[in-house]
């Protein structure tokens, strides 16, 4: 598996169940569709998730799970990168080029409406999950590490700094203003 296979993969489970904003959803679909796929495509898809949350280690997305989930840690921002991937292909790119662009999408704004966290932690463990309902094992090796890059220098500030992150993120710290 390549990263268009994996792309359409979650376009496929996207368009299998009922509310595709919701991510674990569609971890559990896209699950159910990758255990039925040899195992080495499903090996292959912890590498590309590898990489996609390397892609996605940036500073200004990392703000804008602040502003979302008022507050973000470690844990939190793979967890929110992880919902980013369930929504697919175009969402997750449109985002990492410009994260103020989450304020425009549909889920985040009934999440921001309804005052909800974003996150997916499943999203992260799809090819655990998909390998032991294949193979009643767990998947081989270690677990994934992948080289994170440096963030941004120019977002080295206290993200407590809302107005600092207004400024930054202004259509996310509207939605989001109290």
């Amino acid at each position: 598996m390549d990263s268009p296979q994996f792309w359409k993969l979650i376009e496929e489970a996207r368009s299998q169940v009922p509310t595709p904003d919701h991510g674990d959803s569609v971890v559990e679909r896209a699950t159910a569709l990758l255990a039925l796929r040899p195992v080495q495509e499903i090996v292959a898809v912890q590498r590309i998730l590898g990489s996609l949350m390397a892609d996605s280690y940036r500073a200004p997305l990392w703000g804008a799970a602040y502003v979302i989930n008022g507050g973000c840690s470690d844990d939190g921002f793979d967890y929110f990168r992880g919902w980013l991937i369930t929504q697919g292909r175009e969402t997750f790119e449109r985002v990492i080029a410009d994260p103020d662009a989450l304020a425009g999408l549909p889920a985040v704004r009934a999440y921001a409406r309804d005052g909800l966290d974003i996150e997916c932690e499943d999203a992260l463990g799809l090819a655990w999950y998909a390998h032991r309902a294949a193979t009643g094992e767990d998947l081989p090796g270690e677990p994934s590490t992948c080289r994170l890059p440096e963030l941004d220098p120019d977002w080295d500030f206290d993200f407590e700094d809302g107005d600092e992150l207004g400024r930054r993120l202004p259509r996310l710290a509207k939605l989001y203003a109290d």
